[in-house]
C-alpha cells in the first residue's frame, strides 16, 4: 500500500477549500438520510462538499473519481444532568420566557455529541488524522488542514433550516415612542381599581399613552379576554400606545402598538406614566403579562393533551411505514402531510420506484424533485431509520426520549419544495391545508409524461346555478382537490352550556370553564350541499339581474378524498382565530347523494350571450369574445381588449386595498372584476377569491397579449406544451394556455386549471379520459380524472393545536392494519384513543365494492 503522504500529494489538486457562496452538505447524505450520526458516520467529498453515507460513498468514487473525503461521525453523550434524579430525568423547569433554545424559554433538548473528523482516501480507505497531517510537508498540511476546517467552519446547507433560538420577547422600539403626543386633559390615573370606561370590565385593562383613556382589550379566541374597546378607540382616534395596567413595574411594563400592531418598547416610558400621575417606581405587578398569557396558551390543557394523548402509555412501534421525522425548527406541517400521502398506493408505487442508488447519469433539473420525493418515500417505507434512538443517559429506559426514533431529517426535501415560496421556505409555521395544496401543485407541474400520483386526490366539482326568474340553468366544472367543510356554529347541540359559559365570562368569573361547541358532521354535510342564493346574478335570459340559486354537486369521485373542516376565520375586527369545536367525523361516508346528474331532461341552459361591458366612456371595445370572472355575476365578466388597451382602473380604489395589506395585482384583479364599482364590492371579490392560485399572480386579460412582443403567432416552447399535455390536456388546450400566459409553464398551468369552462368546447386528448369510460359513463371533459362509487372510509387525520395557524403544532393519525398510529415527528406509537373529533383535515380512500 502506497504511503499515504505520497498519497494525499498525488489528489492534492482535487482538495478545494470552501469558499464563500459554496454549499456544504455536511448533514444529510445526498442519496439516503444518513447523517454523522448514523453507523458509519457520513462522507464529505472534499471537492464538491457532498455528503454520502458509508454504503453509498464507494459508489460515489466509482462515479466521480473523487478520492479524498472528509469523514464525519458524532456520538450522542449523556447530559450532566441526567442523573441528578432518580429516574435519570431532572424535573422539567417551566418556561418563563417566551423563546426557543435559551434561558428561560421552551426547552429544545438539544443533544450534545463527541465529533471525530478525519481525512479517508479511497478506494483503501487510508485514514489521516489531524496528528498525521503535522508530520507530512507543508504544502500538503496546509492544504487538507484548510480544507477540513472550512468544511467544519461552513453552515451546512441545512443550518438556515433549524430553529436554534427564537426569542419572542424581543421588542423593537416603537417609531411613536420619541415624540408622542400626549394631552393636557389634567387626567390622573389612581395605582389600583381601574375599569374599562364603556363596559365596567376589571381586567385586561389598557391605557392609552395620548388621552389616559382606560379601556378594555381584545376578545381571545376562547371568548376571553375583553371586548376590544382599546382596540375601538384607537380606530376612532389613531391615538397609537397604550400600556397594559397591573403589568407595571420599575422594570417595566406591556407596551402595545395599534398602529404597529406589535407589541413595543417604549424608550420614555416612565415620563409618559407620569403624565397620567403613574410613579412607575412604585407601581407593583397584578396581572399576567403578554408573554405569560402566550406561555400558558402554548401550555394550555385540553386540546393539546386530548390530541397529543398524553397521560396514557403510549407503545412505540418500529419497521416499516412506521418512520418518524425529526422537526427542523416548525416543519410538523410538512412532517403530518407527507406522513399521509406516503401512506396512499400512488405514492408509494409511483414514487419510490424512480429512486435508485445505482450509478445513472446525473438527473435532469425537472428531476429533482421527483428525485427528492422518492428519496423520502423510500426512507419512510422502507423501515431503515425505524429504529430506537439511543439515549445513553437513560439508564432505566423510561421517560420519554425512549420512544423517540433515529428517524429522518427531511432538510434537502425541505429546502426544495419552500425554494421561492414566501412562507415554505422559512422556519414559521404553516397551514398544514396551505402545504398540501402547495405540494400537490408542485406534483402536477413535475409530472412532465410519467405517472402522476396527485391524481388520486383529483376530482371534478359541478356547479349549476338556475335563474328564478326564468328558470333557466348554466352549468359550470372545475378542478379540485380538497372538499372544504363549513362549520356552523349555530348548528351546536350543547347550545346552553357555550352560552353558560360565555355569561359567566362576561361577568368576570376566572373559574369558567371553557365549553367545546358540538357540531353534527351532518350539519356540516348540509351546509356545504344546501343551495346558495345569489342576489345580484345577472342573467343572460332575461337580460338584467335577479336572484338565482347555486348548488354544488361532485361531478366526480376520486379514490381518496380530502375534507377540510374550516376552523380557521377572522373575527368581526378581522383578527384571525380557530373556532374550537367538537365534529363527530364518521369512519365510513357515502356521499352518492351528493352526485352530479348534469343537464336535466327539458331543461333548457342560459344563453351564450356576455353581458354589458362594464367600461370607461374613453376606452374602446374592439370586441367581447368571451367572459371570466365572478360566477355570481356575468356582468362581472372581463372583456377582451385588444393589446393596445390597458383596463381603466380606480387608483383610489386599489390604493385603499394595497393599504389593507393585499398583494398589489390582487387588488388590481378585484378593482377590474368588479367594474370600479367601489371599495365594498372590490372586497367582497378579494375575500371570494383568496384562494385562488393565481390570486396575487399579475392581471392578465383573457385572450389579450400579456406582454410586449407576444402574439398570437408567436412561437411556444415545445417543452411547456409537452408539459401541459402530459397531464391529460390537448394540444390545442395548452396552446391556449400559454398563449394566455405569456408562454410561462407555472402561471399556464394554474390558468388551465381554472379555466375549464373556456375548454369545454376543445376536445381533450385520449390520456384525459377518465376510469368512468370502462363503466359505460361519460366521463367529464378536462383534465385527466378518476371516477367510482362515492363510498369512503377514513384511513387519516391530520389534527392542529394551538389558536391559529401561525402557530401551535401538528401531528398526524393514520389507520395502519386497522390499528390507529399516532405520528407525532419522531414518536411513532399505538394510538389508544384517536381523537377524531378535533381534527383539520381528513382522509379518506374509496371502499372497494
Amino acid at each position: 500500500m502506497a504511503d499515504v503522504g505520497e498519497v494525499l500529494m498525488s489528489v492534492l489538486s482535487t482538495i478545494r477549500v470552501p469558499k464563500p457562496g459554496d454549499r456544504v452538505h455536511k448533514d444529510e447524505c445526498a442519496l439516503s438520510f444518513s447523517s454523522p450520526e448514523s453507523e458509519g458516520g457520513l462522507y464529505v467529498c472534499m471537492n464538491s462538499f457532498l455528503g454520502f453515507g458509508s454504503q453509498y460513498v464507494d459508489r460515489h468514487h466509482a462515479r466521480s473519481g473523487q478520492r479524498a473525503y472528509l469523514h464525519i461521525t458524532r456520538t450522542r453523550k449523556a447530559k450532566e444532568d441526567d442523573n441528578n434524579s432518580g429516574s435519570g430525568h431532572p424535573p422539567k423547569k417551566k418556561p418563563t420566557r417566551l423563546a426557543i433554545g435559551i434561558e428561560g424559554g421552551f426547552d429544545v433538548e438539544q443533544d450534545q455529541y463527541e465529533e471525530d473528523v478525519k481525512v479517508v482516501i479511497l478506494p483503501d480507505r487510508q485514514e489521516v488524522t489531524s496528528e498525521d497531517l503535522a508530520t507530512m510537508p507543508d504544502v500538503v498540511r496546509e492544504r487538507v488542514s484548510l480544507s477540513m476546517a472550512g468544511i467544519m467552519a461552513a453552515d451546512s446547507v441545512s443550518h438556515t433550516l433549524q430553529v436554534q433560538q427564537w426569542d419572542g420577547e424581543v421588542r423593537q422600539e416603537s417609531r411613536h415612542a420619541a415624540d408622542l403626543k400626549q394631552l393636557d386633559n389634567g387626567v390622573k390615573i389612581p395605582p389600583s381599581g381601574w375599569r374599562c370606561e364603556v363596559c365596567d370590565l376589571q381586567e385586561n385593562l389598557w391605557m392609552n399613552l395620548t388621552d389616559g383613556k382606560v379601556m378594555c382589550g381584545r376578545r381571545y379566541f376562547d371568548g376571553s379576554g375583553g371586548n376590544n374597546h382599546a382596540l375601538l378607540h384607537f380606530q376612532e382616534t389613531g391615538y397609537p400606545l397604550a400600556v397594559k395596567l397591573g403589568t407595571i413595574t420599575p422594570d417595566g411594563a406591556d407596551v402595545y402598538s395599534y398602529d404597529e400592531d406589535d407589541m413595543v418598547l417604549d424608550s420614555k416610558l416612565p415620563e409618559h406614566l407620569a403624565h397620567f400621575g403613574i410613579d412607575m417606581m412604585t407601581m407593583e405587578k397584578t396581572e399576567r403579562t403578554m408573554t405569560e398569557l402566550e406561555i400558558a396558551v402554548n401550555q394550555r390543557v385540553g386540546e393539546w393533551e386530548v390530541i397529543q394523548e398524553s397521560g396514557t402509555t403510549l407503545r412505540p412501534l418500529f419497521g416499516p411505514g412506521l418512520t418518524g421525522m425529526k422537526n427542523l425548527g416548525n416543519s410538523c406541517y410538512l412532517n403530518s402531510v407527507m406522513q399521509v400521502l406516503f401512506t396512499v398506493p400512488d405514492f408509494q408505487s409511483k414514487s419510490v420506484p424512480y429512486f435508485s442508488y445505482s450509478p445513472h447519469p446525473p438527473l435532469p433539473p425537472f428531476s429533482l424533485f421527483v428525485y427528492h420525493r422518492a428519496k423520502l418515500g423510500y426512507g419512510l417505507l422502507s423501515g431503515e431509520y425505524s429504529k430506537p434512538a439511543p439515549d445513553p443517559g437513560d439508564e432505566n429506559g423510561c421517560g420519554l426520549s425512549n420512544i423517540n426514533q433515529i428517524g429522518i431529517a427531511p432538510r434537502m426535501f425541505k429546502a426544495l419544495v419552500g425554494r421561492g415560496h414566501p412562507e415554505f421556505s422559512t422556519n414559521r409555521q404553516q397551514d398544514a391545508q396551505e402545504f398540501l395544496l402547495h405540494f400537490i401543485n408542485m406534483v402536477e407541474r413535475n409530472c412532465r409524461s410519467g405517472p402522476n400520483p396527485s391524481e388520486a386526490f383529483r376530482f371534478l366539482v359541478e356547479e349549476r346555478i338556475v335563474c328564478q326568474q326564468s328558470q333557466k340553468a348554466k352549468y359550470t366544472q372545475r378542478v379540485d382537490y380538497i372538499v372544504q367543510l363549513p362549520v356552523p356554529m349555530d348548528q351546536a347541540t350543547n347550545t346552553e352550556e357555550l352560552q353558560e359559559a360565555e355569561h359567566r365570562r362576561e361577568e368576570g368569573d376566572s373559574s369558567a370553564p371553557t365549553v367545546r361547541a358540538q357540531i353534527p358532521f351532518t350539519a356540516c354535510m348540509a351546509a356545504l350541499s344546501e343551495p346558495e342564493i345569489l342576489t345580484d346574478f345577472w342573467s343572460s335570459a332575461v337580460q338584467a339581474k335577479t336572484t338565482a340559486t347555486k348548488t354544488t354537486r361532485f361531478a366526480s369521485f376520486p379514490d381518496h378524498l380530502v375534507i377540510q373542516i374550516k376552523k380557521f376565520t377572522f373575527g368581526l375586527d378581522w383578527v384571525p382565530k380557530k373556532l374550537d369545536v367538537s365534529i363527530d367525523v364518521p369512519d365510513t361516508l357515502d356521499l352518492s347523494a351528493l352526485q352530479a346528474t348534469g343537464q336535466q331532461p327539458g331543461e333548457e341552459l342560459l344563453p351564450e350571450v356576455a353581458p354589458p361591458p362594464l367600461m370607461t366612456p374613453d376606452v374602446e371595445v374592439k370586441g367581447i369574445l368571451g367572459s371570466h370572472g365572478n360566477e355570481e355575476d356575468d356582468s362581472l365578466y372581463s372583456p377582451l381588449l385588444c393589446q393596445s388597451v390597458s383596463p381603466v382602473l380606480d387608483d383610489s380604489t386599489v390604493s385603499q386595498l394595497c393599504e389593507m395589506g393585499f398583494p398589489m395585482e390582487a387588488c388590481r384583479k378585484a378593482v377590474y372584476y368588479t367594474g370600479n364599482t367601489g371599495i365594498d364590492a372590490a372586497m367582497n371579490w378579494i375575500m371570494g377569491h383568496m384562494d385562488d392560485p393565481d390570486f396575487s399572480a399579475p392581471l392578465v386579460l383573457p385572450g389579450c397579449s400579456s406582454g410586449p412582443g407576444t402574439t398570437p403567432t408567436e412561437s411556444l416552447s415545445e417543452e411547456h406544451l409537452a408539459t401541459i399535455v402530459s397531464m391529460g390536456f390537448s394540444r390545442d388546450q395548452a396552446t391556449k394556455a400559454l398563449r394566455a400566459t405569456s408562454n410561462v409553464l407555472d402561471r399556464a398551468v394554474d390558468w388551465i386549471f381554472s379555466h375549464l369552462d373556456d375548454l369545454e368546447s376543445m376536445d381533450v386528448s385520449e390520456g384525459g379520459r377518465s376510469a368512468a369510460e370502462s363503466e359505460g359513463r361519460e366521463p367529464p371533459p378536462g383534465p385527466r380524472v378518476r371516477d367510482g362509487p362515492g363510498k369512503y372510509e377514513l384511513f387519516a387525520f391530520i389534527s392542529h393545536m394551538g389558536t391559529s395557524t401561525m402557530c401551535g403544532h401538528y401531528v398526524c393519525h393514520i389507520k395502519k392494519d386497522q390499528q390507529w398510529v399516532i405520528f407525532n415527528d419522531q414518536k411513532v406509537c399505538a394510538s389508544e384513543k384517536p381523537p377524531k373529533d378535533l381534527g383539520y383535515l381528513y382522509f379518506y380512500r374509496r371502499v372497494a365494492e
